[in-house]
């Protein structure tokens, strides 16, 4: 039996966005295929929930997402980039009994956030566009060979300027709708000087809007940001804007980001809301604005987890339940709660699972699910929960011949409580022999790890090569009550630190791990984390930083999330540039023995490269063994959703690197290796170039 192998990636499906089909007897869903090195393929299938085998809906040929019944279940509209460019999908109807899917729009922003009308005359989407496109009609028409240009030079005014891989360059979000029928009978304007009478745009100016749903088949709610500098604040406001009149009037105003609204028709508005006060460190909450009412309700109050996973949040069917998922001890889990918050959430799913998605119909909920011996498939459930079944096996002809080795759940006592945590052993593990250790921390830092997810992969491969794999969730995670995620409020590095270490201590207690083969890697906060381990001790032979930060002033200035220095840390780097110094890894460069590799993504603005340039200097300016590995084309989402062959090669990195220091491997260091030696992704040194750069 083979073993989990990083080259792997290229033969595991991924399966996303799961949507039950009105009449409850079909699922549509997302199925993702790497296609080479650089592409995936993503297409719409559709499985019945009688058991027969899920059937392909759409043509191979480019990225299709968003799949989206119609009210009465005719029609599955979706969002391609099929015949246009990577950046701006397109929104397509099929017909669901037989025939060719249509391109309905070709507009220079793409195409998100879909939805239909309740009487499904009507989509209601958003485009993100600059003055200048919309002036000129090109986000009602555009040709499919349309490049806009490249400011040159880049003139910029906003605060946030830049985010997911892409400068804004006065693009904003807007909010449209387009008239099926009509839309069908004309197809897809390309002309920006015809006339689209399809469509209608119903926001404009120099701001976002969001979370676009609709109430009843008359009214649309979306969300904009207040205050005199939108990009610095926290507030919000949702706004209710009649299709028939034309007229706008705000909702209710609340605290947080507005990525998701949903309306019932008569009038009650469930949306996110989080305390100002010390923001990023408390849990968001779902409210509900009953408009004929005038009445607020927090329906979550009393549940000590925090929204925003698993796929947003939902009405059922007869709009009296809301459905949400949280994280939750290592799971993420659905729930369900009465719109007037009349008794406390109820417990749906938590069969111990990763719950990544969720679609409530008359009779049963839809899933997309991993768990420990799969990396994801959709399920299926009554609306109590119960009578799960398993719809799809995407993975069965891969796993089928795969050794996949199952995580022991392992509670300790740390400094301010228990602490969960998992450990991994090869999959041909004998407990009379030894293994290195390879400790992984999570990102976030308010998240929470799980046996699956995004991580099943990583994990599985270190320990088919070996290794025994610890992970947990220390404080400063989700899904274990707000004290515990805020535990971290000023100070990442020690609080962070003491949690894992006492769990590593715990494991290295076992006669099977090898005390003196430690090694230490994480992504993001993770990163953070790795970097500032190596400056505290010395007990791990060697790290792998991922996309991190290493000096709180260099991140403030250049990410997109300053908002989390501010909450987190309570200052900014003008108040206490001491203090920020201090809480950096960066300030504990001199301290550094271990051979430190560090990976990041060129366009990454969530965790910009410029402080991993910093710690990569101080390393090379105090004869610490280290290399920079840079992927071009990538953002910080490079572990879960890049090029194929980056993902492979990142993995293969880390394995490379820990192996070039461990007795357990003949291997020599990697950087007593060409740059490319021993990787499946590029084996010929002139390839560097094309893909990941390396610095030494």
């Amino acid at each position: 039996m083979h073993t989990v192998e990083p080259a792997d990636y290229h033969d595991i499906a991924q399966v996303e966005d799961p949507q039950l089909s009105p009449e409850g007897n079909r699922v549509a869903f997302v199925r993702k295929d790497p296609e080479d090195e650089e592409s995936v393929e993503a297409t719409i299938y559709v499985v019945p929930i009688g058991g027969d085998d899920p059937r392909q809906f759409t043509v191979n040929e480019g990225v299709d997402s968003q799949p989206r019944w119609s009210p009465d279940g005719s029609r599955l509209a979706f969002v391609s980039t099929r015949g246009a460019d990577d950046d701006r999908p397109q929104l397509w109807i099929l017909p669901t009994d037989g025939g060719e899917a249509r391109q309905v729009t070709s507009v220079v922003g793409g195409v998100s956030g879909l939805e239909w009308s309740p009487d499904g005359s009507t989509l209601l989407f958003t485009q993100s566009s600059n003055a200048e496109d919309r002036e000129a009609g090109r986000d009602f028409a555009v040709e499919s060979e349309y490049e806009p240009e490249t400011p040159d030079p880049r003139v910029i005014d906003r605060m946030v300027y830049r985010a997911a891989q892409r400068y804004a360059d006065g693009r904003r979000s807007h909010v449209y709708t387009l008239d099926v029928e009509t839309a069908l009978e004309q197809g897809a304007v390309t002309d920006p000087d015809a006339e689209n009478p399809a469509m209608e745009r119903l926001t404009d100016g120099d701001e976002d809007f969001q979370g676009a749903t609709w109430g009843d088949d008359e009214t649309v709610y979306y969300g904009r940001k207040l205050g005199e500098e939108p990009d610095d604040s926290l507030e919000a406001e949702i706004l209710a804007h009649d299709l028939e009149t034309g007229d706008v009037e705000q909702v209710v105003e609340t605290v947080g980001w507005v990525a998701s609204i949903e309306a019932t028709q008569d009038g009650r508005v469930a949306y996110p809301w989080t305390p100002e006060e010390g923001f990023t460190l408390r849990q968001t909450e779902i409210k509900v604005y009953d408009r004929d009412a005038e009445e607020e309700r927090t329906l979550t109050a009393d549940l000590d987890r925090t929204i925003g996973y698993g796929g947003g949040f939902e009405w059922g069917p007869d709009e009296e339940l809301l459905y949400f998922a949280t994280p939750d001890e290592g799971s993420v889990v659905l729930w369900s709660a009465p719109g007037d918050a009349s008794e406390d959430p109820t417990r749906v799913y938590d069969e111990g699972v990763t719950l990544e998605g969720f679609s409530v119909g008359e009779d049963a909920i839809a899933y997309t699910q991993s768990e420990w011996d799969h990396p994801g498939d959709v399920f299926v459930s009554t609306r109590g929960g119960n009578e799960v079944t398993r719809l799809t096996r995407v993975n069965a002809d891969y796993l089928e011949d795969r050794a996949v080795a199952q995580p022991e759940e392992l509670w300790y006592e740390s400094e301010q409580g228990p602490v969960q945590g998992w450990v991994l052993t090869p999959p041909d593990f004998d407990e009379d022999e030894t293994y290195p250790l390879v400790v992984e921390i999570h990102g976030g830092p308010h998240a929470q790890w799980t046996t699956s997810g995004t991580m099943w992969h990583e994990f599985q491969s270190l320990a088919a090569a070996g290794y025994v794999v610890f992970w947990s969730n220390p404080r400063g995670s989700t899904g274990y009550g707000e004290d515990h995620a805020a535990a971290i409020e000023r100070d990442w590095g020690d609080v962070t630190l003491t949690d894992i270490l006492a769990g590593v201590d715990l494991v290295c207690e076992r006669d099977y791990v090898d005390t003196d083969e430690q090694y230490v890697t994480g992504g993001s906060f993770g990163g953070f984390m790795t970097a500032w381990t190596v400056g505290q001790t010395d007990r791990f032979k060697a790290a792998v930083s991922q996309r991190g930060v290493y000096d709180f002033t260099s991140f403030y200035g250049s990410t997109d999330a300053f908002k989390l220095v501010e909450g987190d840390y309570g200052v900014t780097p003008w108040e206490d540039p001491e203090y920020l110094w201090e809480q950096s890894p960066t300030a504990y460069v001199p301290e550094v023995d271990t051979p430190t590799l560090l990976i990041h993504s060129d366009q990454d603005y969530r965790t910009p490269a410029n402080t991993a340039e910093l710690f990569y200097l101080g390393l090379k300016k105090h004869r610490v063994d280290t290399r920079m590995v840079r992927y071009p084309r990538e953002g910080h989402e490079l572990s879960r959703s890049g090029e194929p062959g980056h993902v492979v090669d990142r993995l293969e990195r880390i394995q490379r690197w820990f192996d070039g220091y461990s007795e357990y491997s003949e291997a020599p260091p990697a950087l007593e290796r060409g740059r490319n030696v021993g990787l499946s992704a590029s084996e010929d040194e002139e390839d560097d170039d094309d893909g990941a750069g390396e610095g030494e």
